[in-house]
This record gives structure tokens, sequence and C-alpha cells, in this order.
């Protein structure tokens, strides 16, 4: 009896030893992966950033090409979603996630089209300036509720704040492939440049239509095909427009800098 209690003992001991070795092993790696994690990161976001404004075709597809235009081009810039002022703030820092998770950095929208629950009181946006330093592109982050989860995007919209250059969709997404996944093909997002946002009253228009745009129709400069078999991502993509280019999103500030105020 001493012996299989000598035994026992010795293989809980032993199992112990391999799970604290393991867990050791897993932190170690987490911690040593943590800053190329990161890196990665902050590389796909600034190729999402450079193709919402049409300038991942100056890059070469390497990550220095990337990372160059970026810097050479790109200034991002904080703001208050409410008033829709510049503010002081570093965005590199800025976390629109852990934001809306904190009650005091963030407030429940009151007409929560997005469907995202709660809505940062910043954000931050990207001036995307040519050669001579002109503003020529603004680049609005945007999330809203899909089918299955949360979506997020870029907006890229020229310097008038009403025409669009694309709009780039993240790949962190549940939508079903080849239904709601189709935000993510080339050939939708084709279908974006030149489309118009506001109306002449300064309302948001942009929708997608179930069925396809009819050509020649009164709305067609602010229609998008739907997603064929997707309407719930298709009313999620129209709704998130309407949010964040509304009220309570970046209207205040659009509003602000509409004529020319940017440069």
């Amino acid at each position: 009896m001493s012996a299989n209690k000598e035994t026992f003992g010795k293989t809980v001991g032993f199992v112990f030893a391999v799970c604290l070795v393991c867990a050791l092993l897993v932190s170690f790696a987490a911690v040593q992966l943590k800053p190329l994690q990161t890196a990665n990161k902050l590389l796909d976001q600034q190729t999402k950033i450079l193709e919402a404004a049409g300038l991942l075709e100056k890059t070469d597809g390497t990550s220095a090409s990337i990372k160059a235009t970026y810097k050479q081009f790109v200034e991002a810039r904080m703001i208050d979603l409410d008033s829709g002022e510049f503010i002081e703030g570093n965005p590199d820092l800025f976390d629109e996630r852990r934001n809306s998770r904190d009650k005091a950095k963030s407030e429940k929208p009151e007409n929560d089209l997005a469907g995202i629950n709660r809505r940062s009181h910043d954000a931050v946006i990207y001036l995307v300036r040519d050669g001579a330093g002109n503003v020529e592109t603004v680049v609005f982050p945007m999330v809203g509720s899909g089918l299955w989860d949360l979506m997020y995007a870029y907006v890229g919209v020229e310097a008038d704040l009403n025409t669009i250059r694309n709009v780039i969709y993240t790949a962190e997404m549940k939508e079903t492939p080849g239904l709601g996944a189709e935000v993510l093909n080339p050939t939708w997002i084709a279908l974006w440049p030149g489309k118009k946002i506001f109306d002449d009253e300064n309302q948001v228009r942009v929708e997608l239509v179930k069925g396809g745009v009819k050509a020649g129709n009164p709305y067609e400069a602010y229609q998008v095909d739907g997603l064929s078999g997707a309407t719930l991502t298709a009313n999620g993509v129209t709704r998130t427009f309407q949010f964040w280019f509304g009220q309570e999103g970046y209207e205040p500030f659009i509003a602000k800098y509409r004529n020319g105020g940017l440069n």
C-alpha cells in the first residue's frame, strides 16, 4: 500500500511539474511574441488606411514600403466626436475598443443604428496629403454590427468630405463566407469609388440596395449593390454609415471642415 501511495505521489508530482513547465513556456512565448503581434497589427492597419486612401498602389507591397508611404502621406489626428474639434492626444495610444468598454470614456448612443452599444467620446481620423501638403483624402474608421458580430472598416473620403474614394473592411469578422464576407471581395469594393454620402440637404443618403442599383434612378449616386443572400449584413453596412456619418458620429467634424477648412 505504501509503495502504491509513493507511486501515485510521484505521478501527481510529475504531472504538476510538466504543467508548470508548459505554462512557463507558453507565458514566455506570449511575452516574446507580443512586440511582433503589435507590429503586425499596426502594419495591417496602415495597409488598410493606404488602401482606403487609394495610396496602396504607391507601394511595392513590402512592409518597408508601406510604412514609408504611410509616414510620408498620412497624419493621424484625434477629434472629439461631439464637437467635431481636433483635440490633443497620442493617436498611437488610442484604442476605440478599450474606450468603448470604459464608461468614463464612452457613452450610449441615443440612436444606436450601428448596434455598437457604446461609442467612445473621441476618435482618430487620418488626413492624407498630396505631394504639396494639401489634404486630398480623409480616412474615417467605423464599426457596426453585421449578422454575427461587429465589423470594422475604413472609409476614404475625398477632400469635399462627401465623395467616397474607397471602403475597406478588415478581415476580423465572423460574417459567412460567400455571403456577408463578400464585403472583402474586390469586385464589391470596386463599386464604391465616386459614390456620395450626403444629399443636397446634407442628409446621409448612402445605402446598399437589395437586388442591385437601377441605372438612372434619382438616388443612383448614393447607392451600392447589396450583398446577394446577405440582407442582414447589407442592412448593417447601411446603418453603420448612417450612424457614423450622422450627428452622433463624424457629422459635427464634417460640417466644421466641409468647406476647405482642412488646408
